[in-house]
């Protein structure tokens, strides 16, 4: 990838000395990874600042149990806050990110990190990211923590369209839930003449009857 290529997807590179940023594109580590790859893991050291030149990563959180909270997308142009703050605590991986269908990475070394952090632009580019972040978690936390399981799958398959392509088990990990829970709730909805079950996929047939559901307090 070029600096220009890369500047034109992440704009604050291109705002750097331009002899840092020929740096940085001769410098990083690019590598492509397939759908399902576990590109970072919790207890793992981080071992440079990630930029998604293609594809999505997700990041969850994980129980003792396996079950799966997820935090937030890392999208092209994006970076991940817990990489991020990884680097500056000078610690491990608390998460575990996973690469959403193919996905290009590139791996900036903690050396050159520590360098950009140096440049104003840069620094406010990672700390806006740090707030955007933060707003996420703290209304997942809300929902997590305030609002029934049935209000919040509620909430996600309206957020989805009219036909939601995707498994129980999919809805469960979105949900950080289990697969039983979901079918259950599932079937419930069904019954109601809310959604038409089928397989892999859910068709929402009321969406105002969904709507109130995902608003009852």
């Amino acid at each position: 990838m070029t600096a220009a290529e890369l500047g034109a997807l992440y704009p604050v590179l291109a705002k750097l000395p331009a002899g840092l940023l020929q740096r940085i594109v001769a410098t990083m580590q690019t590598m492509s990874v397939p759908a399902g790859t576990v590109v970072f893991d919790e207890h793992q050291p981080c071992r440079g600042f990630p930029f998604v030149l293609a594809g999505a990563v997700r990041v969850a959180k994980l129980s003792s149990s396996g079950r799966e909270l997820p935090l937030y997308r890392v999208l092209a142009g994006e970076s991940c806050i817990i990489s991020s703050s990884c680097l500056l605590g000078h610690a491990d991986y608390n998460a575990r990110g996973v690469a959403e269908g193919e996905t290009t990475l590139a791996l900036l070394p903690r050396p050159l990190f520590d360098e950009m952090l140096g440049e104003a632009v840069f620094r406010d580019f990672v700390f806006a990211l740090f707030s955007e972040r933060m707003a996420e978690l703290m209304q997942l936390v809300e929902e997590v923590a305030f609002r029934k399981l049935d209000q919040r799958l509620a909430a996600l398959l309206l957020g989805k369209g009219r036909l939601v392509h995707a498994t129980h088990q999919q809805l469960a990990d979105e949900l950080g839930s289990v697969r039983e829970m979901v079918s259950r709730l599932l079937k419930g909805f069904a019954e109601q003449g809310l959604v038409k079950l089928g397989r892999e996929q859910v068709e929402v047939l009321d969406a105002a009857g969904l709507r109130k559901v995902a608003s009852v307090t």
